[in-house]
């Protein structure tokens, strides 16, 4: 499962480009059971007493099937399974949707294939069975290298478990397991994290991610922090923490190429890259999230789709229709393109000319941030560049990016409000 990125979710990628084409697809079946609850989780997850998995494995490969024709896909460059805990499923129902997916549309051999695990359900045999069935790279959900960080966070295993798993899953896929590590926990210390930190370092292999903690309405932390049995996360030792964390990760050789997600001898994650750079993405399962194009649609009108969220009622849902789409939103062109903004300021690359160009903007990035006095005062104090390559953060921005948001969102709007003539009233 994955945390909010910090800024206040195959095999390594190891040619990514300095842009994804927009008609560049990732899949991301969702998984939604889980063991139990982690107390800072608001995930659409549901601990269950027992699952049907062969109807669950039939509605996930009915869905691919449904949603890979509407979109018209015809190459898949990754497929992420999420969730949830995923490594709870069988290794039967990911090959199954997996094949689903190479009966339809082009699933090179190289393409990456990443599952979430924990390490509680992922022992070295059910690793390799995974491995045989198709994936290629793991993303395993360490959180912490604390015992008490580990069950003030909920999780079910403990440091040495999950250090014995990252072993298991370096040496079944070398290469190719990311792990992830939590920052700003109630009474959380920088030093002692830092420690962890580089622990963590003498374990890892190429990928890992690191994620503040955000207290969600409705979980167990919150409530916690709430009624005074915790105290609050203090946003400062945080900011603190993932400064210090990301120069320990520079020196150690990796490249922060996304404002939470560091690799190194070039394991960038096809679908983290895909995803940030506003390439489009199919989401599988209860309450899964995508972005894509409708087949026949025309030009980059994209929608934003939302599964249904609860597991019953999605499957019937997909045995009725073919598919759970509960929601559906068209994306607007200036809509688009903010999410381009947005998302694409999150890479060390940032917006390339060539790659904003994809999506047929009114304008160029020199038309609407060249000439302006706020973004001028952002490159003057270093924390932006906007050059021949095109716009993107200085390493100290990139740490502070949704407070320059606060300045190039409300600008692109200004000026594509100026170029763009509003619809006639009455018409």
């Amino acid at each position: 499962m994955r945390m909010e990125m910090f800024a206040m979710n195959p095999g390594s990628a190891q040619g990514a480009q300095s842009h994804a084409s927009p008609c560049t697809y990732t899949l991301c079946p969702q998984w939604p059971y889980c063991e139990k609850r982690c107390s800072y989780c608001n995930f659409n997850k549901y601990i269950p007493r027992g699952v049907e998995e062969a109807a669950m494995r039939n509605c996930l490969v009915t869905e691919v099937q449904t949603l890979l024709r509407l979109s018209g896909v015809q190459r898949v460059e990754s497929v992420f399974f999420g969730g949830g805990t995923p490594s709870l499923a069988s290794p039967h129902t990911v090959a199954a949707v997996l094949e689903a997916v190479a009966q339809i549309a082009h699933l090179p051999a190289d393409s990456e294939v990443t599952l979430e695990a924990n390490p509680t359900s992922s022992p070295a045999s059910r690793l390799a069975e995974f491995g045989a069935a198709g994936v290629n790279r793991l993303s395993i959900g360490l959180q912490s290298l604390d015992d008490t960080e580990l069950q003030l966070l909920g999780r079910t295993h403990s440091t040495s478990s999950a250090l014995r798993t990252l072993a298991e899953a370096r040496r079944l896929f070398p290469g190719r397991v990311s792990v992830d590590l939590m920052l700003g926990l109630p009474a959380q210390q920088v030093g002692p994290w830092l420690r962890q930190l580089q622990e963590l370092l003498h374990h890892c292999d190429d990928h890992l991610s690191l994620y503040q903690l955000s207290l969600e309405r409705g979980t167990a932390l919150f409530a916690q922090v709430q009624r005074g049995v915790l105290p609050a996360p203090d946003p400062e030792l945080a900011a603190e923490m993932y400064q210090e964390g990301r120069a320990l990760l520079r020196e150690a050789g990796f490249r922060q190429y996304e404002v939470s997600n560091f690799a190194r001898n070039g394991a960038l994650s096809t679908h983290n890259w895909t995803y940030w750079q506003c390439g489009q993405y199919l989401g599988i399962g209860p309450g899964a999230h995508g972005r894509f194009t409708l087949q026949g649609a025309g030009g980059h009108a994209r929608e934003a789709r939302i599964q249904t969220l609860e597991p019953d009622n999605w499957m019937k849902e997909v045995m009725l229709f073919g598919h759970g789409t509960r929601k559906r939103v068209p994306l607007g062109k200036l809509e688009l393109l903010e999410e381009v903004l947005a998302m694409g300021l999150r890479t060390d690359v940032g917006l390339t000319h060539q790659h904003w160009q994809q999506f047929e903007p009114p304008l160029t990035l020199w038309d609407i941030f060249g000439a302006n006095k706020e973004v001028k005062e952002l490159l003057e104090q270093d924390l932006l560049l906007l050059d021949h390559r095109g716009l993107r953060c200085s390493w100290q921005g990139l740490a502070v990016l949704d407070s320059l948001l606060l300045t190039l969102l409300p600008r692109l709007q200004e000026a594509w409000h100026q170029t763009t003539p509003s619809p006639a009233p009455g018409g």
